[in-house]
């Protein structure tokens, strides 16, 4: 059927006045929905303290618990566009935001994407929130193996090992790497500790375990960038109402939050299994599980790589970690030089006289302004439409992946228990494995990349099979299934199924070589000694009359001449000469 030429024109027409009546509205939007110039009434505010991106830091605890729980289901994720600026570098990727809780407003805040150096071999797996009865639970994200192509679901660890360094540092150039439990052969094996060189622009991540309603999740150690080559992040923002709900609504973060100040006020949650950066300074967040950077390791809580790589980077000053507990008493004991916490409050507490220089004004910054700061260290380059676009797509991705992510860590359907490790052929236990797909925030391969940001050799460090967890080799214990058969204690390798131990309070010269059998008494009369004529008078000594009268002073009166005497003078006044004068005279009457 053919098509009338102006009627096909005036449909053309009519699409061209919808196109351009969409890119006006876009353009609108995309004006308020800067969150450099949010207000109140746009339903946006600017937060200046906050939880930081899981992406761009993620915490270790050495106790996996369970994530926070909170009453109600989180918002529908919003439209997140890039910015207009991004750092350069051949593996800088978009990673956008997602939903937080906030306790003490009891509501949702977003925290905002962030520009990721992703880390030499590794993916992004993007945490979600999970069903938990009648709560939602938060589950942790994690940088996975890039080689990795299934995940592994395994049984609760025991409880860590880890109290720090056992002995000294080898030099000041070293660091303290603490252990884990590793899984081998359907049984846990501790991992220990140990002092390693330390690299000025790689920070070491050590392994640890996410816990998901399916299982624990092994993360191994690696490499990733120092704070300050990560990329940027962006402040977070809280909505008021269900503005972000309009169709047409989108976000595009534009306050970039310094990475100097955000390390001098670092908190962290292992709870909420989060950083925090700002004003968490009063007692009572301490009581609600805030720890401050310098406290979170030396408490026991975990390890905290960004702390203990400024700690080595300052290794030449002996009073740094000095200053930093100084600092904290000093905002924890006067309020009004905190950092504020929201970018309205900023802009005032920066224009009031006589403020206290410790916090630094540059604490947060428009990214346009940053973009041309002289003091910006960060080289910046512009996001054209065509590339503004393809990020965005790449968000997209992200986040369909976390989805995915999301329905494979479910428990499945008519199972009761949250861990239950299978069998495999051999009987002996193994981890739940799932495949899953390649994630789209996985760091590339190029040569380029290669030659720039190479990390340092990986550390090998074995675990122990001699130290099992405790759980598994109790004496009295019963073999699990799968376990290796373990020698019956006082038999040798190569004794006969079936015969009994030996007692161990009782080497035998014949199974035992080393023991010595004149420290044996007992095994002299053995049908061996008798059988061998040459062992036949070796008892003698004991029984033998003729060595009892050995010890004869008198007999011995003509060794006096011989070199022995001199060098015993001592013997010469003893009683023995003086009692020979005395018979002298007997008899001459």
């Amino acid at each position: 059927m053919k098509t009338d030429p102006k009627t096909k024109l005036r449909s053309l027409a009519r699409h061209a006045t919808a196109a351009v009546s969409l890119l006006l509205t876009m353009s609108i939007v995309s004006a308020r929905a800067q969150d450099g110039g949010a207000s109140p009434d746009d339903g946006a505010e600017v937060l200046t303290r906050g939880p930081i991106h899981e992406a761009f830091a993620e915490t270790v605890t050495f106790k996996p618990t369970e994530g926070m729980t909170v009453p109600r289901a989180a918002p529908a994720l919003i439209e997140e566009l890039p910015p207009d600026q991004r750092p350069e570098g051949e593996n800088i990727s978009w990673i956008p935001g997602y939903w937080a809780w906030d306790d003490e407003s009891t509501t949702f805040i977003w925290v905002s994407g962030i520009w990721r150096n992703l880390p030499p071999g590794r993916q992004w797996m993007p945490g979600y929130w999970s069903d938990a009865d009648t709560e939602f639970q938060w589950i942790s994200g994690y940088w996975a193996d890039a080689a990795v192509e299934e995940v592994e679901y395994l049984s609760e660890p025991p409880e860590s090992r880890e109290v720090g360094p056992n002995i000294k540092a080898p030099s000041r150039d070293h660091t303290w790497m603490p252990g884990s439990w590793v899984w081998r052969e359907s049984r846990y094996l501790w991992r220990p500790g140990y002092w390693d060189i330390h690299q000025p622009d790689w920070v070491w991540v050590p392994s640890y375990y996410v816990r998901t309603p399916r299982g624990y999740i092994y993360v191994d150690g690696y490499w990733d960038y120092a704070v300050d080559r990560r990329g940027m992040i962006f402040a977070p923002v809280r909505f008021s109402g269900n503005y972000y709900e309009r169709p047409d609504y989108f976000y595009r973060p534009s306050t970039v939050i310094s990475l100097a100040a955000l390390v001098e006020h670092l908190f962290l949650r292992p709870r909420h299994r989060h950083y925090y950066f700002g004003d968490y300074y009063a007692p009572e967040y301490r009581r609600s599980g805030y720890y401050a950077s310098y406290t979170y390791s030396s408490g026991g809580h975990g390890y905290d790589p960004i702390y203990a790589h400024n700690r080595w980077s300052h290794r030449d000053d002996d009073r740094w970690e000095r200053r930093n507990e100084e600092n904290y008493r000093f905002y924890r004991d006067n309020q009004d030089e905190r950092p504020p916490r929201t970018l309205a409050a900023f802009e005032q507490f920066n224009a009031r006289a006589g403020k206290d220089r410790r916090v630094d004004a540059g604490f947060v910054m428009p990214l346009a302004q940053l973009a041309v700061s002289k003091e910006n260290r960060l080289k910046l380059k512009s996001v054209n439409e065509d590339e503004r676009q393809q990020l965005a797509k790449h968000g997209r991705e992200i986040r369909a992946f976390g989805e995915q992510r999301r329905k494979l860590g479910m428990q499945p359907e008519g199972t009761s228990e949250k861990v239950k490790p299978g069998k495999g052929e051999s009987g002996k236990p193994e981890p739940v494995r799932v495949k899953i797909p390649r994630s789209p925030a996985a760091a590339k391969v190029t040569e380029q990349a290669a030659k720039e940001d190479t990390p340092p050799k990986r550390p090998e460090v074995t675990a122990q099979d001699d130290k099992p967890a405790d759980t598994q080799d109790k004496p009295g214990d019963k073999p699990r299934p799968g376990d290796k058969p373990q020698p019956i204690p006082g038999t040798q390798p190569g004794d006969e199924p079936g015969r009994k131990p030996k007692d161990p309070s009782k080497p035998e010269t014949k199974d035992n070589p080393k023991a010595d059998p004149k420290m044996d008494p007992k095994r002299e009369p053995r049908p061996e000694p008798k059988a061998d004529p040459k062992r036949g008078p070796q008892p003698e000594p004991k029984a033998d009359p003729k060595r009892e009268p050995q010890p004869e002073p008198k007999a011995e009166p003509k060794r006096e001449p011989r070199p022995e005497p001199k060098a015993e003078p001592k013997r010469e006044p003893r009683p023995e000469p003086k009692a020979e004068p005395k018979r002298e005279p007997r008899p001459e009457p």
